[in-house]
């Protein structure tokens, strides 16, 4: 018993950033994970066989491709003409069996997941004029819930970003029916307004970035911990020396600009990697445009000037009006700020910090900045590559959560048993 990992199922499972810090802590071993998205479905399945020595069939298995909101036929299979149609060809005969039957007689210790976080989104909410209040993500959270109550884990994680803590969709908190959920089916989790108590940035846990996320921990309520025990075992556990750009990327083979821009493939690739033996650090293509613009954002320190200079400076580079500053370079002796999913669009607030590199963050260089090992190999076009690693929990910052559960969970150096 003494041996014994505790097991976990992933919701929401990304690429895996959540399900990788779980596994490298040595103390936890997966159970299945679900993603309503091939590209990233694809990844984890790649890595767990790569890394965690899962067969082909074991992975693809494990690894569920569907839609939580159908969490009925998620949980216990039998699934619609609809759900075969669009999500047999990509998974095991097992999924179409249901959770149940994946999970089979193993005990589900813990949950662990985030719903995708742009319902819950400020700069979101701010830009749509219904502040997203009709968005189906702010509801994503009950397929959670309803996991949750179908295996009854003696805990969970629910990972967000903070603006979850003021989201209001149809005029009610979120977190007040988060709150109400989970109390219904047996689980303790801090009150609505204790919330901001769970708010952690991801840079004070080994990870190279500003990045705020709320780390809801539930319990089951005939656990003999608190929740207080786990946020303060937590808080044990950040680091005294706070990780910078430079420690992430400053190794990686540095990508020059061409004097020409050279066709490879019928696409324009304007800049040469001296090294390239990682297909994860070929830049974007950059115009000449781009790169004369980031000579000079670079060269004059704008990141120093304000929201007004920054603008003044976009209308001259494009002609066109913005009311956001629209370029930032990353600083060497700093946190890179928050990695998102928006890389998948452009790069151009997170410029290189090496003037003479002139160009945009790779693919490898963005997935460093979120911790995840050099060897993680991410499967899809570039655009889904850069919003999974935008959209993952970072691997260090998971490894800390998972080290603190476990702490809890075996304290007097005993397993606790499940239900």
């Amino acid at each position: 018993m003494a041996n014994r990992k505790y097991t976990f199922i992933d919701l929401f499972a990304g690429c895996g950033g959540l399900s990788e810090g779980f596994m490298e802590s040595g103390h936890f071993r997966s159970l299945a994970h679900v993603e309503w998205e091939l590209p990233m479905v694809q990844t984890l399945r790649h890595r767990l066989v790569q890394k965690w020595n899962e067969t082909e069939d074991e992975a693809k298995e494990k690894v569920v491709l569907f839609d939580i909101q159908k969490t009925e036929e998620l949980i216990n299979g039998n699934w619609s003409e609809e759900s075969l149609k669009q999500y047999k060809t990509n998974n095991s005969p097992a999924a179409q069996r249901g959770l149940r039957y994946i999970i089979g007689d193993n005990c589900v210790d813990l949950i662990i997941g985030g719903p995708p976080c742009q319902a819950y989104s400020i700069h979101g909410r701010a830009t749509d004029k219904n502040s997203m209040k009709d968005d189906y993500r702010n509801y994503l959270f009950e397929s959670f819930v309803k996991v949750v109550d179908a295996f009854k884990p003696k805990a969970f994680i629910f990972e967000n970003v903070t603006g979850m803590l003021s989201a209001k969709p149809g005029g009610e908190l979120v977190v007040e029916r988060i709150y109400k959920a989970f109390s219904e089916i047996g689980y303790t989790v801090l009150e609505p307004n204790d919330l901001k108590k769970s708010v952690y940035d991801a840079n004070d846990f080994a990870v190279p970035q500003k990045r705020e996320r709320v780390i809801l921990f539930g319990l089951r309520k005939d656990q003999k911990t608190t929740l207080a025990e786990f946020y303060k075992q937590l808080e044990s556990l950040k680091c005294n020396e706070h990780l910078t750009v430079r420690d992430a990327i400053a190794d990686m083979p540095p990508i020059y600009p061409l004097e020409h821009v050279e066709k490879v493939k019928g696409k324009n690739v304007s800049h040469k990697a001296v090294d390239e033996s990682d297909p994860f650090h070929m830049p974007r293509h950059c115009s000449a445009r781009d790169i004369s613009m980031i000579r000079e954002w670079i060269g004059a320190e704008m990141n120093k000037c304000s929201q007004k200079e920054a603008i003044a400076f976009y209308k001259k580079i494009t002609g066109k009006d913005t009311l956001y500053r629209k370029y930032r370079n990353l600083e060497w002796d700093k946190p890179s700020p928050t990695v998102v999913a928006h890389l998948q669009k452009d790069g151009y607030m997170f410029i290189h910090p090496d003037i003479k590199q002139a160009r945009f963050i790779t693919i490898r260089e963005a997935a460093l900045l979120m911790s995840f090992p050099k060897d993680y190999v991410f499967i899809g076009n570039r655009a889904y590559c850069y919003k999974m690693i935008g959209n993952a929990v970072p691997v260090n910052f998971a490894k800390a959560i998972a080290e603190a559960i476990f702490i809890i969970f075996n304290k007097d150096g005993k397993y606790i048993d499940c239900m």
